[in-house]
């Protein structure tokens, strides 16, 4: 059993639903709890929260009961949005979605779950 399931920072980023379901599929098959994804890899529209893409793909992964750490830098879309930094904010309080600058993050804050 894999906790954390890494995407490969290498490729294109996910750009569909039919993306980011496969993505969970891979998750359920290796009974990972979480799913990492680098910042780079999420689609473009991702931190316009108005255009619902950020929405989309977070809710599969609520439904699906499977944790999403999008891993990176994001500092400079949180400057360039105080809605977007709140958001950041919030989910990073929370057990479903966050925000790690790095793989070494997400593996410390992964192990203080219970």
């Amino acid at each position: 059993m894999t906790d954390i399931l890494r995407y490969d920072p290498d490729g294109r980023p996910l750009s569909e639903v039919r993306d980011v379901l496969d993505l969970i599929g891979e998750a359920w098959s290796t009974r990972a709890t979480w799913v990492s994804v680098p910042a780079d890899r999420l689609p473009g529209g991702f931190f316009t929260l108005s255009n619902g893409v950020a929405g989309e793909i977070t809710q599969k992964f609520a439904q699906y009961g499977i944790g999403l750490a999008i891993v990176g830098d994001v500092s400079g879309h949180a400057a360039s949005s105080s809605s977007v930094r709140d958001w950041i904010y919030e989910c990073n309080r929370g057990r479903q979605l966050w925000f790690v600058r790095d793989d070494e993050e997400l593996t410390t804050r992964h192990g203080t779950l219970g």
